[in-house]
């Protein structure tokens, strides 16, 4: 059942699926150019929460929450929140030293609605799920440009990512950052664990950079990357390192989103800016979620054989 989150009132509590969501500051303006309030950030999540869900279930999450907004300080939180609602679950991932961390996980729509009301603009969920989480079950890259690089350049990069992972046989999707670049997955068979993960990424983009200098790099060091070079960053692979998910609304001023497109959108030149909040929704129900092959047992590369 679709939820309807109040646009005439501050704070609210709605009933999703039995359980009561407290909202509030529903009319702060959270993009204050686009008149596109807190309330309708909450809407968008609430419309797409279908597609979404699937994508972030069973995962810890690391809240970025702007309190003033799109255009406003952030800050990140990975501890949930107390007092929280009883149905919040939480995933105990413990990082060394005595440091064990709670973070909240979004099992269902109330419990999005209850993360995104923090103030979160985007989602940011761990990349393998809660029973492992030193095994993840997808690679990825972050096509990032550097100074001097356009998006046009980020574009080639896809196509030149996404084509060495079909010669290795490994089916890949892709989706805009909703910032300025593109990732790319592959979805994996779950074993190896997030290290050899992050070591076979980082041979990858260097074979790629080494092939294409004038195109692409993989020095994560900023100060040493050349102009006008698309970073193929590996280092996102890290263990306790995460990206903005699929469908997450973007801090930018046109309030674009991280939207999944084909290949064949890539080669006709899709921009950040063609997906925003306003018509994602539209957009979803037209195509359905094309990243479902993330998903799908069926179809994983078996990492093992190339580590």
């Amino acid at each position: 059942m679709k939820s309807v989150i109040p646009t005439d009132i501050d704070n609210a509590t709605i009933g999703v699926a039995g359980r009561e969501v407290r909202l509030t500051n529903l009319r702060k303006l959270f993009w204050p150019e686009r008149g596109i309030t807190k309330g309708a950030l909450i809407q968008y999540y609430a419309d797409v929460a279908p597609v979404l869900l699937p994508h972030i279930k069973d995962r810890a999450m690391v809240m970025k929450r702007y309190p003033h907004g799109a255009a406003g300080d952030f800050f990140f939180m990975k501890r949930a929140p107390a007092p929280r609602p009883s149905w919040i679950e939480i995933c105990r991932i413990d990082h060394g030293h005595g440091n064990v961390i709670d973070f909240p996980i979004i099992q269902d729509r109330a419990a999005l609605l209850w993360v995104i009301n923090l103030g979160c603009i985007d989602l940011n969920q761990w990349y393998a799920t809660c029973d492992d989480v030193d095994r993840p079950d997808y690679l990825h890259f972050d096509l990032d440009p550097g100074v001097g690089a356009t998006f046009d350049r980020v574009l080639e990069t896809g196509r030149v990512v996404g084509e060495a992972l079909t010669a290795l046989k490994m089916p890949s999707v892709v989706k805009t950052t909703g910032s300025k670049g593109l990732h790319v997955y592959v979805p994996i068979v779950r074993g190896p664990e997030q290290k050899q993960v992050w070591t076979f990424a980082k041979a990858l983009a260097q074979a790629l950079a080494a092939r294409h200098p004038d195109l692409i790099t993989a020095e994560y060091r900023v100060a040493k990357r050349p102009r006008g070079r698309v970073l193929v960053d590996y280092n996102q692979n890290r263990w306790g390192s995460t990206l903005a998910s699929v469908y997450s609304a973007r801090p930018r001023p046109e309030a674009t989103v991280s939207t999944p497109v084909t290949w064949k959108e890539i080669d006709k030149g899709v921009r950040i800016e063609d997906f925003t909040l306003r018509n994602v929704p539209a957009r979803i129900a037209k195509v359905g979620d094309l990243w479902k092959p993330l998903l799908a047992a069926r179809g994983r590369v078996d990492l093992s054989q190339y580590v």
